[in-house]
């Protein structure tokens, strides 16, 4: 997968939130083998040392660092957050976030398309978090940016692709733009559907940190990636209304 003209190996993105304790987080991120962790400016930037502590676990991964707006609800909220993530960071990289409604944390597409545009024409690379309207992908991309992130469900709701329909326009209508599900995620299987519809990659979180053993959930995660990639690339039969003998009736005894 390439992106901003970076190439990864791993199409698994993996947050940083939520996880039972740093040890725990460094041994998911291992497992999975994602190439890229998104990070939240807001734990970076307390007054505590925690977030200096937290840095520097990420920086001994050997990951790049994709900084997010997680939390921020307009478009000027979220375009300072992302210079100060910049800062902290040291990347162009953003992912970016505006919240338009708190129950089911849906973008705000509006105010999402204002930030992407002030964003990219100083500089940023933005990976912005959207839903599968293919107008508003449209708009993002007149706006700077180079790949979109539609949702699968509502964050941390684990209810997989709530729209199949969509995100499979949406493949469709932009073949050529890199294409990765963010949120909404609970299983490896559901990871695997997106895969098999043609998207580049998934980034999530909630569906590993909050496993039982999020190590090995990941690395889970990571196979149904892969797998669903391969499924797509194999060009899988499509669905018919009736049965097909898989076995050739040519040749059968008669009893007549």
């Amino acid at each position: 997968m390439e992106v901003y003209g970076v190439t990864l190996a791993s199409r698994l993105l993996l947050g940083t939130a939520q996880y039972p304790s740093p040890a725990i987080l460094a041994d998911a991120v291992r497992q999975s083998g994602a190439e890229v962790v998104t990070v939240s400016l807001r734990r970076e930037s307390g007054v505590e040392r925690a977030g200096q502590g937290f840095w520097s676990l990420i920086r001994g991964l050997g990951v790049r660092v994709l900084p997010n707006t997680a939390g921020c609800h307009s478009a000027r909220e979220a375009v300072t957050t992302a210079q100060m993530a910049r800062d902290v960071f040291e990347t162009n990289w953003i992912k970016l976030e505006v919240i338009g409604n708190h129950d089911t944390l849906q973008p705000d597409v509006f105010g999402l398309v204002e930030a992407a545009r002030t964003l990219s024409a100083d500089g940023f690379e933005v990976f912005p978090y959207t839903t599968e309207d293919l107008v508003v992908g449209e708009r993002l991309l007149d706006a700077g940016c180079r790949v979109l992130m539609p949702w699968g469900a509502p964050i941390g709701s684990g209810r997989g692709l709530n729209n199949v329909y969509g995100l499979r326009a949406m493949r469709a209508h932009f073949p050529k733009v890199p294409l990765i599900v963010d949120a909404g995620i609970g299983l490896p299987s559901q990871a695997a559907q997106a895969m098999e519809l043609g998207y580049d990659g998934i980034l999530l979180n909630t569906a590993v940190a909050r496993a039982g053993d999020p190590a090995r959930m990941a690395r889970a995660f990571a196979r149904a990636i892969e797998a669903g990639r391969d499924a797509f690339l194999a060009e899988p039969m499509l669905p018919r209304d009736m049965a097909e003998p898989s076995t050739p009736v040519l040749g059968m005894a008669s009893f007549a």
